[in-house]
This record gives structure tokens, C-alpha cells and sequence, in this order.
């Protein structure tokens, strides 16, 4: 099966939405620290979440 939302993705647009909120903040570090996190956790339950619904459609299929 094909990853078509790969981790980077998400990683990149929390660090675009993290630098944003830093500049308007006036702390740029903490904005880009914390998009980096919101995007790591985004990433790994979109991924999870794919990954439970191919086991569950895989299930399906057998019976």
C-alpha cells in the first residue's frame, strides 16, 4: 500500500503553522518547537489510523 501523506508532510506544515504563531508571538523557537511536535503527533495518527483501517478492509475482504 502506498503512503500517499507521508510523515515530512506533516512535520513541514507544523512548522509552517508553528513559525507563524512564533512571529506573531515574538518567539520563533517555541512556535517552530511546538508545530514540529503538533506535526510528529498529526503524522503518527493519520498513519496509525490508515493502518487500522487497511487491517480492517484486509478482514473484510477475506470473509
Amino acid at each position: 500500500m502506498k503512503n500517499n501523506e507521508p510523515m515530512g508532510y506533516w512535520i513541514a506544515i507544523g512548522c509552517g503553522v508553528g513559525t507563524a504563531i512564533g512571529v506573531a508571538t515574538h518567539n520563533i523557537a517555541v512556535g517552530v518547537a511546538v508545530g514540529a511536535g503538533f506535526g510528529v503527533a498529526m503524522g503518527a495518527s493519520r498513519s496509525k489510523k490508515k493502518k487500522v483501517d487497511s487491517d480492517n478492509n484486509d478482514e473484510q475482504k477475506k470473509d
